[in-house]
């Protein structure tokens, strides 16, 4: 019996063991499978997130642009959803940027107001009216991005609906009206953002860490607060202020500037809108000149150690010889750094290709009532910057402060006007204003800059690297086309900086603009001599891709601007843009 019960125990005991081991052996089974399953998910959460915040991801140009298209049909509403959304993954920084730092090579770098810039490519004004997502726009790979309009006060802009697409053009036509929060909000936000930049460079959080930044103590320019790129704010009369009215005009820029200017890179001054009336008839010589140069003096007494630069964006449709003439006039007059060339048109092209027939429902829309964007615009734009460029850089505008007749040339009652503009050709100058050179001086510059000269060598280009603020000519003019300049072509040793400064006039000082970013050689506030140094171009209307890019630079531009490109291409269009511009730059060099 006893033998039968401890045969029983044994028996019971190693059956209990065996379960215990094959419970084991599962439980470790299950243990290997969720860990590899985890890690599974891991992974894939971690490559996922990699890849969906990288622009170069094609889900953001074939997934994101057709869902947002399809969920709303209205194009205003789509986009303000963009927008917010990137604002929200931004706040947990999971919005899109461009990964791999491309631009590190520098195979894209131009100089612009002193600035490296990373690449040439911007991005217009009107895809964050409001300043609430510049970092994100930053991060997707411009080195130049536009807030605003902004206006003095708060508009609603037109009535809705106000936007249309017309996807078979991968065109838009809007008339919003410069709908803006306004100024003050504008520069809450630009503000706010530039303290809390000042926190995380531990200079703390104060008023005195904000004019710390502003002043370039933390080695960046105050407006994108990002080396090799520059943020623009541009700015716009409110719509019930009198056109008529100079004088008030005036004080809606000013105090745009007032509020705005200290957060800004670049001051735009809009006054091309096709949307708000009468705003284009702002572009006359003379009260053009007169609101330029109270933008100018204004921006000139900014609180911080550096002016922003001041351009004005103009009308492609205002083209005629006397338009073009009379915005140079003013603009070298009243002492603008610059021009944006191209607007929206109130033209309609013809379809493309050539021929196209348009649907029913996208003719009905060309009736709207706005301004137009896309693709067809690109060849006005290429020629309308050339013109600029031409007409910029042969000519010398000499401001001249009027002077108060004899009494004998001049009856008591005329009027004396406030300043008027003489154009000089550099061939037609009187030899009383520029004396003729001597050997011995032309010796002498010689022997100075022999002295100044650095060597073309391995050493002396890698030591130009490290100097951020000045641009070493390149080996090849990758940007040049074929319709360079004979001496762009003969120098085996033209940047993009010298092709552009090659065509300039003899008076032409680029070394007279200030940097954006006060260093101990360098002037911390804008000479009086920049009123004659080379001005700047940036391009917009129509750019789609690269060779666009290239070509609108060749012409003349030194930056080239996207928006319409973006609302159809996705937050990866810029990335796109200087991908297909370093492979064609590529093919040029094997060439």
């Amino acid at each position: 019996m006893g033998n039968v019960q401890l045969r029983s125990a044994s028996t019971t005991a190693a059956a209990v063991a065996s379960t215990a081991s094959a419970q084991d052996a599962r439980s470790f089974l299950t243990r290997i499978k969720n860990l590899l399953l985890g890690t599974t998910i891991g992974f894939t959460l971690i490559l996922g997130h990699y890849y969906i915040t990288d622009t170069r991801a094609s889900v953001h140009e074939w997934l994101v642009i057709p869902c947002l298209r399809y969920v709303y049909a209205d194009a205003e509403d789509a986009h303000e959803f963009g927008n917010r959304a990137l604002k929200a993954l931004g706040s947990f920084n999971l919005h899109p940027r461009e990964r791999g730092n491309p631009d590190a090579k520098g195979d894209l770098a131009i100089e612009v107001f002193g600035c490296m810039l990373d690449n040439p490519i911007g991005t217009s004004a009107g895809i964050d009216k409001n300043c609430d997502i510049p970092d994100q726009l930053l991060a997707a790979g411009p080195a130049v991005i536009e807030i605003g309009g902004a206006t003095p006060l708060p508009q609603e802009g037109n009535p809705k609906p106000r936007v249309w697409r017309i996807p078979s053009q991968k065109a838009l036509i809007n008339r919003y009206g410069l709908n803006s929060e306004g100024a003050d909000h504008v520069a809450m936000r630009l503000r706010q953002r530039v303290r809390e930049y000042a926190y995380h460079m531990g200079l703390g959080i104060d008023e005195e860490a904000e004019q710390r930044v502003l002043d370039g103590d933390a080695g960046v320019p105050p407006g994108s607060l990002q080396p090799g790129k520059l943020m623009a704010v541009q700015i716009a009369k409110n719509s019930w202020t009198v056109d008529e009215d100079i004088e008030a005009v005036k004080k809606d820029y000013v105090y745009c500037v007032d509020t705005l200017a200290r957060y800004a890179d670049i001051l735009e001054v809009n006054v091309s809108s096709p949307n708000t009336p009468g705003l284009r008839g702002l572009q006359k010589t003379e009260p053009l000149a007169d609101i330029l140069t109270a933008v100018v003096e204004a921006a000139q007494k900014v609180n911080r150690k550096t002016s922003p630069k001041v351009m004005v964006k103009v009308s492609p449709d205002e083209d005629s010889e006397v338009d073009v003439r009379g915005i140079c006039d003013a603009v070298w007059g009243s002492g603008v750094d610059g021009l944006v060339v191209g607007n929206t048109t109130k033209k309609r092209p013809d379809p493309i290709p050539q021929g196209y027939l348009l649907p029913a429902q996208e003719q009905r829309l060309l009736l709207e009532q706005g301004g137009y964007s896309g693709p067809q615009t690109f060849d006005r734009t290429v020629a309308l910057v050339k013109r600029y460029r031409k007409m910029l850089d042969e000519n010398s505008y000499t401001r001249v402060e009027a002077k108060s007749p004899t009494p004998s040339t001049r009856s008591p009652t005329d009027e004396t006007p406030a300043s008027f503009f003489t154009i000089t050709s550099p061939l037609e100058t009187p030899e009383a204003t520029h004396p003729p050179i001597t050997d011995t001086e032309i010796e002498e510059s010689v022997a100075r800059d022999a002295q100044r000269l650095k060597s073309q060598t391995a050493e002396a280009e890698a030591e130009s690297k490290s100097q951020p603020l000045i641009r070493i000519p390149e080996r090849n003019n990758l940007f040049a086309s074929s319709s360079s300049s004979a001496d762009a072509r003969s120098s085996p040793s033209t940047s993009l900086n010298e092709t552009q400064q090659s065509a300039a006039s003899p008076d032409t000082d680029t070394a007279n603009s200030p940097s954006l970013i006060p260093t101990s050689n360098r002037p911390l506030a804008p000479s009086k001599s920049s009123e004659r140094a080379r001005k700047v171009i940036f391009a917009t209307g129509g750019i789609t891709n690269g060779a666009q890019a290239l070509e609108v630079l060749a012409a003349g531009a030194d930056v080239a601007q996207v928006y319409t490109a973006l609302v159809y291409g996705g937050i990866g269009t810029i990335s796109k843009i200087k991908q297909e511009m370093r492979e064609e730059l590529k093919r040029r060099k094997k060439q």
